[in-house]
């Protein structure tokens, strides 16, 4: 009888072991910190060590895991070697170095230590687990070359039709003495504006569509990833491709209106 009761006064007076959980497991189950929960290796089993949720971990960024439904928790080592039952055995573990060179020596004293040990740099891990986002990747690339192909058509198609709209104004300003350099240079000018103000609208509606796409499947996935982003760079190669189609296309549609003589644009 002493003996259980000195038992029962060890276990109450025994800290609490306690773990981490991951946000999306909390919110499923509505769970929050404080909490007290049963862990067990067997799945839907009463029996298993009752622990304490201390943290609620965010999810992270790794486009890795945005596939995933599985849930995390985080426990001490040796409380998740005793629920595992693995004893002092691991899957995989990850090491800091404090530089390239370091890592190189770690590598080697690794692979080189026995049989079965294999060691990574994270950064090709990375690289070999987001071979779908690379393919995504290529294919969004090759929507935006045939989409700024099909947009330098358009704007010289709609430089082309305000052209010809202006044959009869173009050629009496050929007749009172404007220069083909003048007319020329009014044409370019305003194929250029018309250039940076579709870029403007064009780069307003990217904006909005990255952030309805990131609204939508953070939502879907629940994960702090971004999924699409307008950066300064895009924003600079945006405008830059816009205004150097923009004069192209200027040049290409005042070449044909002043080379036409005036007499020939009146009609006659």
């Amino acid at each position: 009888m002493i003996n259980a009761l000195l038992a029962v006064a060890f276990l109450l007076q025994a800290p609490q072991r306690t773990i981490a959980i991951d946000e999306r497991l909390a919110a499923d189950a509505h769970l929050s910190v404080g909490d007290r929960v049963v862990l067990s290796a067997i799945p839907e089993s009463s029996r298993g060590d009752t622990v304490v949720i201390s943290a609620i971990v965010k999810r992270g960024t790794d486009p890795a895991e945005v596939a995933r439904s599985e849930f995390r928790i985080r426990l001490h080592l040796d409380h998740l070697q005793s629920i595992a039952g693995y004893g002092d055995r691991v899957d995989r573990f990850a090491v800091a170095t404090p530089s390239d060179a370091a890592t190189e020596k770690a590598l080697a004293e690794i692979n080189s230590a026995a049989f079965g040990f294999e060691a990574h740099r994270s950064k090709d891990i990375a690289v070999g687990t987001s071979k779908t986002f690379q393919v995504v990747s290529r294919f969004h690339k090759a929507i935006g070359v045939i989409t700024i192909v099909a947009s330098a058509i358009f704007l010289l198609c709609i430089m082309l039709l305000k052209v010809e709209e202006r044959r009869r104004d173009v050629a009496a300003l050929r007749l009172i003495g404007i220069s083909q350099r003048t007319v020329m240079r009014a044409v370019v000018i305003e194929a250029a504006l018309l250039a940076l103000v579709g870029s403007a609208l064009g780069v307003g509606a990217g904006w909005v569509g990255s952030q309805f796409v990131n609204w939508y499947y953070r939502g879907v996935y629940r994960t702090p990833l971004a999924f699409s982003i307008v950066t300064p760079s895009i924003i600079t190669l945006a405008v830059a491709l816009s205004l150097v189609l923009g004069i192209a296309a200027g040049i290409l549609a005042s070449l044909r209106l002043v080379r036409t003589p005036p007499l020939v644009l009146f009609g006659r």
